[in-house]
């Protein structure tokens, strides 16, 4: 079977010229694994001067250069993206360190969302007011999604989105629809459905990351993907896989 048919669905991401933050979740092909992924794309020097590194059982956002970080905010832009602990709970800032505590025995993946979100509203970032978007598997069969925006009047409005794991399949959500406008406008609707057939989490990492790259270099918005495949639930065993643009140009 060739590539572009078992990766459908892709060319959603890549028709967006700035998705933002970017997650996935699914299952491999056998049917056998869940898998995350998360992407950070940036247009500001200081949201581009980032990576993500993995610390024990955290995939975290960390600075290239702190003196382009501060230009920014770090409160928004370092934060844990994923965290693994008899499942995978992500999201695209601190609410990640929410979502973990609240994975507790006998509770639905929208249970622990919608506790872990209870607190949190969209970023404050005006004029964008970025959403929160956030994920949780706790169970090799099902999954959820989540999205924290602003709904005016300064109050926010949060969705949440429960889903079979299906094999080959999987389900995206990114922070903002695709345009690159000022102010950028926020995702909507249900989460994009995509079939992602590769067998490992490099190969997973890579056909994403490049779904992201654009036709013209200079556009290139991409600063980090990262895939986990998570072996064994309880124990905590999973397979990682981290591309960095910035360490790719490095080696050019």
């Amino acid at each position: 079977m060739q590539a572009s048919t078992r990766n459908d669905g892709l060319e959603a991401l890549g028709r967006m010229a700035y998705p933002g933050r970017v997650v996935i979740i699914g299952k491999t092909p056998s049917g056998n694994l869940p898998f995350v992924v998360y992407c950070i794309t940036g247009r500001s020097p200081s949201s581009q001067a980032r990576r993500i590194v993995f610390e024990e059982t955290r995939a975290v956002v960390r600075p290239t250069d702190n003196e382009l970080l501060e230009t920014g905010d770090p409160e928004l832009l370092l934060y844990p993206a994923i965290m693994i602990s008899q499942g995978i709970a992500v999201s695209n800032g601190r609410q990640t360190s929410s979502i973990r505590p609240a994975m507790g025995p006998n509770m639905g993946p929208v249970e622990v969302l919608a506790l872990a979100m209870e607190d949190w509203d969209y970023e404050p970032d005006a004029p964008n007011l970025t959403p929160r978007i956030s994920g949780c598997v706790l169970s090799p069969d099902r999954a959820a999604l989540s999205i924290v925006k602003h709904g005016g009047g300064g109050y926010s409005v949060k969705n949440y989105f429960e889903f079979p794991l299906l094999p080959g399949r999987a389900k995206m959500i990114s922070t903002y629809s695709g345009e690159n406008v000022n102010p950028l406008p926020s995702f909507q609707g249900e989460p994009l459905d995509l079939r992602l057939g590769e067998v490992t989490a490099g190969k997973t990492a890579a056909v994403v990351y490049e779904a992201m790259a654009p036709a013209n270099p200079e556009d290139d918005f991409r600063v980090a993907t990262v895939c986990v495949f998570l072996h064994e639930l309880q124990v905590d065993v999973f397979e990682k896989a981290v591309i960095n643009r910035h360490e790719r140009k490095d080696h050019e």
